[in-house]
């Protein structure tokens, strides 16, 4: 267990030798990780598991955890200007300290943001997306913005990391007044690539059908695997 901010903690790492599962010790650690973040004031907790692992969300489930939210994995290389099969004309631009109000309005009325549970991602965790932490990210210049008809009409939040021994920029957030814009920010990402000296762009992204499609769309490769996200009140 280790806090992620003073009220939120974030619970990994629990494993069970196979000798000694269906003995309670799973929930028996679990509640212990949720004592001990409470008594370092947290008032909520949050966990990962993969889709695939049945047992685990059975017990995530019945110790009153609700899903907020669910991610796959897509990965995509770096974009030059001989690989480019279209034009693209409108481009991301890094976010200042002055467009943080606009950001926060763009979230407050995005379909995108509620469904994926207000979250970003980065290193397997999930941070609660605050005015706290946009200013750090702006400040860091991980917010991208994409502008068209005089309005903000997506942005992404992603952080250049080494994930999956790579040197990558992780994609922790997207999002998009229509389709197309989620589109084309992933799209101009892979542009920035070369620029920023990294890899891969490196996914978190959200487990919609429409997302999932665009990405498709524009040669992102998902790894196959999908993961939810639970919260807990401690209050």
């Amino acid at each position: 267990m280790r806090m992620l901010s003073s009220t939120e903690a974030w619970l990994e790492g629990l494993r069970i030798d196979p000798e000694y599962r269906r003995m309670g010790l799973a929930r028996a650690l679990n509640e212990a990780a949720l004592v001990e973040g409470m008594q370092r004031g947290a008032t909520l907790a949050r966990l990962m598991t993969a889709a695939k692992n049945t047992r685990s969300i059975e017990i995530i489930e019945r110790g009153y955890s609700r899903r907020v939210g669910a991610f796959a994995f897509y990965t995509a290389p770096p974009l030059t200007a001989s690989s480019q099969k279209r034009p693209v004309q409108e481009k991301t631009q890094l976010a200042t300290p002055d467009d943080l109000d606009e950001i926060i309005d763009y979230l407050n009325v995005s379909n995108i943001f509620p469904t994926v549970g207000g979250l970003y991602y980065a290193g397997y965790t999930a941070y609660s997306i605050t005015a706290e932490l946009l200013e750090a990210r702006i400040t860091e210049r991980n917010v991208y913005l994409l502008r068209r008809w005089n309005r903000l009409d997506g942005l992404a939040i992603a952080e250049p990391r080494e994930e999956h021994m790579r040197k990558c920029l992780s994609l922790g957030y997207i999002d998009g007044t229509a389709i197309e814009a989620v589109s084309l920010i992933a799209y101009d990402l892979r542009l920035r690539l070369p620029e920023l000296g990294l890899e891969s762009v490196l996914a978190y992204a959200p487990d919609l059908v429409l997302v999932r499609e665009v990405l498709g769309g524009i040669e992102y490769e998902w790894d196959g695997s999908v993961f939810y996200t639970y919260e807990q009140s401690l209050v």
